[in-house]
């Protein structure tokens, strides 16, 4: 009990504790740390209240590292597939600008994708910025999907050889990141067979600040005052890894990437240039569609996470269709159907 209730601290307060309690932070993230906290709150609520009394995942906390243990829920929908005796397994990555977040955050991406192709689908969290930088996250990421691949057959029933990865902003960033792990790589058994990303950050060469705004692009930003936040997990080793795909996933090689790829994309986003750079530039080397994307012309940075109050869910639902879809037809062609 005790245990739970330091974790539910630690985790929905962590910018007020890290703000007030972490001198080696310089004042000028410390206090925007601080502001962070009200916002922190408003989104936690909305992605995890909803389960307050029903879950259709579990919540576990693997146990990777002698220091800490890194939280995850599980998905897993009653049903039977077809042509494999175990199911595919795949992991998401939650957004947040690498400084929060929490696993819940893709839920209803989550449990659809598990529903509706017999995965299992495992959401993991990592460690964060400021406290936190490059490359703690991603290290974080390399070292859980590690351990869910050697772990999945046995705890879940899932198979490491038909495994999948997604991930949302700077989960898309760290998804991406992790294909250059080897035990990720083809030849591997257990190669990522496609990656999903939605409005992933590939390219943080750039400050935000700096990155290209589209032409539709609103003219002024309510959280612009967070840009130094943002920008938190990557600054101190821009200069150092300025070429190193495990930070800047746009530069990864195309043999290093899963067979299939789809960048799910929003419009009104400065993340857009480079996502569609990307596609340019790994299909080209290819000399085939190795890269799809959706396009979601009206859609802006984040726009899948907002409550359907603000956003109808239709509008959501059709990128998740796609990419639902997309992961639907990689395990298939790998031999599973979904009864």
């Amino acid at each position: 009990m005790m245990l739970s209730v330091f974790r539910i601290i630690t985790t929905w307060y962590r910018p007020l504790l890290v703000a007030l309690f972490n001198p080696s932070i310089p004042f000028h993230l410390r206090w925007r740390t601080l502001l962070l906290q009200p916002i922190t709150l408003l989104t936690y609520s909305i992605n995890a209240l909803p389960y307050f009394f029903s879950r259709p995942f579990t919540v576990e906390y693997l146990p990777i590292f002698p220091s800490h243990a890194i939280r995850a829920i599980v998905f897993k929908h009653p049903g039977t597939g077809k042509g494999r005796s175990l199911r595919p397994l795949h992991v998401e990555i939650h957004g947040g600008s690498f400084i929060g977040g929490l696993a819940e955050s893709n839920a209803r991406f989550d449990e659809r994708l598990a529903k509706e192709t017999g995965a299992v689908v495992v959401s993991i969290t990592y460690r964060f910025a400021p406290e936190h930088t490059f490359p703690c996250a991603i290290d974080d990421v390399d070292a859980a999907i590690k351990w869910i691949q050697e772990h999945a057959e046995s705890r879940w029933g899932a198979d490491a050889t038909l495994m999948t990865v997604s991930g949302f902003s700077c989960g898309g960033n760290l998804a991406m990141a992790a294909t250059q792990q080897r035990n990720c790589q083809a030849p591997a058994r257990t190669s990522f067979k496609a990656a999903v990303t939605f409005y992933g950050a590939l390219d943080l060469r750039l400050e935000p600040g700096k990155k290209p705004k589209p032409a539709n692009y609103p003219k002024s930003d309510p959280l612009q005052f967070l840009l130094p936040l943002f920008d938190a997990y990557a600054q101190p080793a821009r200069a150092k890894h300025m070429d190193d795909p495990r930070l800047n996933p746009v530069l990864a090689r195309t043999e290093t990437l899963p067979e299939r790829v789809l960048l799910v994309v929003a419009a009104i986003d400065i993340l857009y240039a480079e996502q569609m750079a990307f596609k340019e530039r790994i299909n080209k080397e290819a000399k085939r569609d190795v890269v799809e994307t959706f396009v979601a012309q009206d859609g802006f940075h984040g726009y899948l996470e907002v409550p359907d109050a603000i956003l109808k869910k239709e509008v959501k639902d059709e990128a998740f269709t796609r990419a639902v879809e997309f992961l639907k037809r990689t395990y298939s062609l790998h031999g599973w159907d979904w009864a």
